[in-house]
C-alpha cells in the first residue's frame, strides 16, 4: 500500500512538474516575449535586416527593409555614438483589442511589454524606455510599436 502511495505521489509530481515546463515555456505569453527578445537582440548586434523580419506586417508598412536598416544604423549607432546597447524586458501584460494607431483595427490580443535599452555613448549614460507589443501573425509572434496619438 506504501509503495503504490508512494508511485502515485512520484507520479504526479512528474506529471505537475511537465504541465509546469509545458505552461511556462510554451505559454503565450513567454512566446511572445521570446519573440521581442529576438527582436532586441538581433537589434543588440546591429542586424537590422533580420529584426526588420520580425515585424508585423502594419510595420513593415512603415518603412521598406533598406530605409530602416539605414536608419537605425544611421541614428542609434551613428548619432548615440555606441556600437551596441543592453537591454531588458519587463511587465509582459496580455491586452485585449490593442490598436497601433488610432484610425486602425485593433488586434485582438496582444502581449504589451517595456523595453529599456540602455546605451553608454559619446553623449553619456542614458536609457530609451519604449512599450512594444508582440501580436501573431500566421502563427508567429511579430513585434509592433504604438503610434496613436
Amino acid at each position: 500500500m506504501k509503495r503504490s502511495l508512494g508511485v502515485a505521489v512520484f507520479l504526479s509530481v512528474i506529471a505537475l512538474g511537465v504541465w509546469m515546463f509545458q505552461f511556462t515555456f510554451f505559454s503565450p505569453s513567454h512566446q511572445a516575449k521570446s519573440a521581442v527578445k529576438e527582436f532586441y537582440t538581433l537589434e543588440q548586434e546591429g542586424n537590422f535586416s533580420e529584426s526588420w523580419d520580425l515585424f508585423h506586417s502594419s510595420m513593415k508598412k512603415k518603412w521598406t527593409k533598406g530605409a530602416y536598416i539605414q536608419d537605425r544604423a544611421h541614428v542609434f549607432l551613428n548619432h548615440f555614438g555606441v556600437d551596441t546597447f543592453t537591454y531588458s524586458i519587463e511587465d509582459v501584460e496580455k491586452r485585449k483589442s490593442w490598436k497601433m494607431e488610432n484610425d486602425r483595427k485593433a488586434f485582438p490580443v496582444v502581449y504589451e511589454m517595456t523595453v529599456i535599452q540602455t546605451y553608454k555613448g559619446k553623449y553619456g549614460n542614458f536609457d530609451l524606455v519604449q512599450k512594444v507589443y508582440a501580436v501573431r501573425e500566421k502563427g508567429e509572434w511579430k513585434v509592433v510599436w504604438d503610434y496613436k496619438q
